[in-house]
């Protein structure tokens, strides 16, 4: 049966909603409405899957809903070749896929039956993807500062009609979209970015808005100009990694809203129909309705930075637009009736970097569920990124004495115990958490970060196992290759394939720094030093105070009798990390003369 009865069984719902339009006999009611709670810029909507309770990103920007291979192994779906050969392509390009139906999926309280899915790789942490084909079935209220999507159905309502009922006096902003059927089902249209008019998608799912290389040159910026810094690698749908810059733009325009001198992503990636990713960093400070009944996209601002990379933008209004909003102002968000909406708020406040009221929801969805684990998690992380240690882990013990197997309570106890020298522990949490943690969980990458953070390469490589088993066709394989790689060379095992690993992750992401720098340590322990020394070249190319690399190929010099540069490298290795001399003895790595 699929997607194309979901309209009629959402429909069913038909919420009531207060609007204020323009015209006296236009209302409208919500047809759905998607509970969103923030896990850093990914909004995450509960659902479930034969019954298995599971977590979806709504994602905007994908035209069709997804369920990873993952998950469908965990759920034990039942996979078939796409039709058409069908493939679904992404920021990292296309992507292996498949389709599964779901007997029964339940959404927004309702269970759908027959509903078909793609399976492929989407990232994220999450069972899979909510796309157009739920989101665009209507019109769509994205409201996630108050951590809801609604889907929304105007009635009586003409093109002129104002939808956005919840603006009143203030400042709104509008631009025209493009009709679904030639957007091919995304949500685009036009801004300016230092004046030059661009095709924009809005994309919940991407976390964090992105102009592509081509456009960020039109605009008049390019990698190669001061101030410019690599963004490292980034992944998405699709197999290969992008090569990312962090730039400032002087303008992005956006309807009536202009952002001065914001940071942009810049992806050296082919967007196909658009040149620029408008994410979730957007929609997170904005209250926005995408009205395809007229083809409009309405949305006022909610407060803070809009393109969230952890600096403010400054926010002005178009000429003739009303005053502007600051940083302090903006929409006022609802005040929740239970203790899911306060989480729910709290995690987008958190999201926004706003931990002090982040902390005063999560408290109060504690006083009203003082026995749910999840909210003193939720609040111990506000705690940890508001610099309140102390009050974050008597969080985290409280939540793991009333669930024990508490994987994130364990990850972030473990995050407090390495940060104070704990590293005993430390392991007994990361042990007990990877005992619970799903075998395909994402928490494997974490567990494997922090096992190499208590001088345990040998456990971050067992952790990395699991997760690359179940991920191969993951744009985010080659980062885990890479860090499994990392760990055997210091772990001083399989170098073979540890070898074969960053071989891999060089092949997904060319030429990239710190791919180069793991396979020069594999190399400098297997005795290759000439390579070892030509791959710690490039690395420093792009890296040039990259303190590993310096002393690997310092390293690998002094056991090529070239003292003078080994010494020197060295030198500037430790001017740059004084202990890692004695950091890398740990592992057995040392200079010729053992020390």
């Amino acid at each position: 049966m699929g997607f194309r009865v979901l309209a009629a069984a959402l429909a069913a719902l038909s919420l009531s909603l207060a609007a204020r339009p323009a015209l006296a006999d236009c209302s409208i009611g919500a047809m759905a409405e998607l509970p969103v709670t923030m896990s850093g810029l990914r909004p995450l909507v509960p659902a479930k899957i034969n019954g298995a309770e599971v977590m979806f990103v709504a994602d905007s920007g994908a035209f069709y809903s997804t369920i990873t291979p993952s998950a469908a192994d965990r759920l034990n779906l039942r996979l078939a070749p796409a039709p058409f050969n069908i493939s679904i392509s992404g920021v990292g390009g296309l992507a292996k896929t498949y389709v599964t139906t779901v007997r029964t999926f339940t959404l927004a309280h309702q269970n759908i039956p027959d509903v078909d899915f793609f399976v492929t790789e989407s990232g994220g942490g999450a069972a899979g993807l909510i796309g157009q084909n739920v989101l665009g079935i209507a019109d769509v209220e994205y409201d996630l500062g108050n951590g809801v999507i609604r889907l929304m159905k105007p009635e009586g309502c003409d093109g002129h009609a104002m939808l956005a009922y919840w603006a009143g006096g203030k400042p709104l902003s509008t631009i025209d979209i493009l009709p679904k059927d030639e957007a091919r089902w995304h949500t685009i249209g036009a801004i300016t970015v230092n004046g030059v008019r661009l095709r924009a998608a809005f994309d919940t799912g991407a976390a964090v808005s992105m102009i592509t290389l081509n456009a960020a040159r039109r605009a008049g910026v390019t990698p190669s100009d001061p101030g410019v810094r690599p963004g490292g690698l980034n992944s998405g749908i699709g197999p290969h990694p992008v090569r990312t810059w962090i730039a400032r733009f002087a303008s992005v325009r956006i309807g009536g809203e202009e952002i001065r001198n914001g940071n942009l992503r810049i992806a050296d990636a082919d967007l196909n129909d658009f040149d620029m990713l408008i994410g979730a960093d957007f929609f997170l400070s904005h209250h926005v309705y995408v009205a395809n009944s007229q083809r409009k996209l309405y949305f006022t601002y909610n407060g803070g930075p809009v393109f969230n990379l952890n600096e403010q933008t400054q926010v002005q209004d178009a000429p003739n637009a009303a005053p502007k909003p600051s940083a302090d102002t903006g929409d006022e968000l609802a005040e929740p009736t239970d203790a899911e909406g306060y989480a729910r708020r709290g995690a987008a406040f958190d999201a926004r970097h706003d931990h002090d009221k982040a902390i005063a929801d999560f408290t109060k969805a504690i006083a009203l569920a003082p026995a749910e684990p999840r909210y003193l998690d939720q609040r111990a992380q506000a705690l940890l990124a508001a610099g309140k240690t102390d009050a974050a882990l008597a969080d985290l013990e409280a939540a793991l004495k009333l669930k024990p197997d508490d994987v994130a309570g364990r990850l972030a106890r473990a995050q407090i115990r390495l940060q104070r020298k704990d590293e005993a522990g430390a392991v007994q949490d990361l042990d007990a958490g990877a005992a619970a943690a799903a075998k395909d969980s994402d928490q494997r990458y974490a567990l494997a970060v922090m096992y190499l953070g208590a001088h345990r390469p040998d456990a971050a490589v067992a952790q990395l196992d699991l997760w690359i088993d179940a991920h191969a066709d993951s744009g985010e394989l080659a980062e885990m290759l890479n860090l499994r790689c990392w760990a055997s060379a210091l772990d001083g095992h399989d170098l073979d394939k540890a070898l074969d690993d960053c071989n891999r992750a060089l092949r997904l992401g060319p030429k990239t720094p710190g791919f180069l720098d793991s396979r020069g340590l594999v190399r400098l322990r297997r005795g290759e030093y000439d390579k070892a020394i030509a791959d710690y070249d490039m690395a420093l190319a792009a890296r040039p105070h990259e303190a590993w690399s310096l002393y690997g190929r310092g390293l690998a010099e002094l056991r090529s009798n070239r003292k003078v540069d080994g010494q020197a490298d060295v030198a500037a290795a430790l001017a740059l990390r004084p202990r890692l001399a004695d950091e890398a003895k740990r592992y057995g790595i040392v200079g010729s003369d053992g020390n």
